[in-house]
């Protein structure tokens, strides 16, 4: 699966426009690192805790993504956008979404 963030994808055509795809989850951190995070956030520091929720959120949006493209007979999504939103304190939704497109080879 060919994953972008343009409009196009150099020496490829789209032969097929599928539609618009997703995925997104809701994550939060256990109380433990949520603790951490906060001290840190008071004295300063990186916040790793909440880069691996990051890192993880994304990862799983991005597959699950992928899983309604190919659902859908795509080869490639593209326009693909990240966003997102805080859902109460600790917990963050992250949302990915695309255009999946059948590209062929240009000639």
């Amino acid at each position: 699966m060919i994953l972008v963030n343009t409009d196009y994808i150099p020496n490829k055509k789209i032969v097929k426009t599928l539609g618009i795809v997703k995925g997104n989850t809701i994550r939060a951190k256990h109380i433990g690192k949520d603790i951490l995070s906060g001290l840190r956030h008071i004295v300063g520091g990186q916040m790793k805790e909440y880069e691996e929720m990051f890192t993880e959120a994304r990862q799983f949006a991005v597959n699950e993504m992928v899983k309604e493209a190919e659902k859908l007979g795509a080869n490639a999504i593209i326009n693909i956008r990240f966003s997102t939103s805080a859902i109460m304190q600790g917990a963050a939704e992250m949302l990915v979404y695309g255009t999946a497109v059948v590209v062929e080879d240009e000639n």
